[in-house]
């Protein structure tokens, strides 16, 4: 059984920076593709930003884009999020997941569905508030 647990997570101002991490463990993600999700009260959860298995290609939501930057050490079993000149609208639960690459494949919509990832962490809260 694999786990995925994420850490980082905190408050900070507008125009701040954090960075996220997901420790993964119980198996090898290395032929996982990985994505960040989040959630804002009262909002559905939303795609942020998706990586290959190999950190090849990168997706990201149009509203993080320029912002955040995902990336993944693979020896280290972890994935990260980049997150700069984070915004009020930034606040939320951040979620890592996790997809058999062979599931998830090679398409940026294909990382959008939630339905696609197999393993979920916890969550980790963020919040930006002045």
């Amino acid at each position: 059984q694999g786990q995925l647990v994420e850490s980082g997570g905190g408050s900070v101002q507008p125009g701040g920076s954090l960075r996220l991490s997901c420790a993964a463990s119980g198996r090898t993600f290395n032929s996982y593709g990985m994505g960040w999700f989040r959630q804002a009260p009262g909002k559905e959860r939303e795609f942020v930003a998706g990586i290959t298995w190999s950190g090849g290609t990168a997706y990201y939501a149009d509203s993080v884009k320029g912002r955040f930057t995902i990336s993944r050490d693979n020896a280290k079993n972890t994935l990260y999020v980049q997150m700069n000149s984070l915004k009020p609208e930034d606040t939320a639960v951040y979620y890592c997941a996790a997809s058999p690459q062979s599931r998830v494949g090679f398409s940026a919509s294909s990382y959008r569905d939630e339905a696609k990832y197999e393993y979920w962490g916890q969550g980790t809260q963020v919040t930006v508030s002045s």
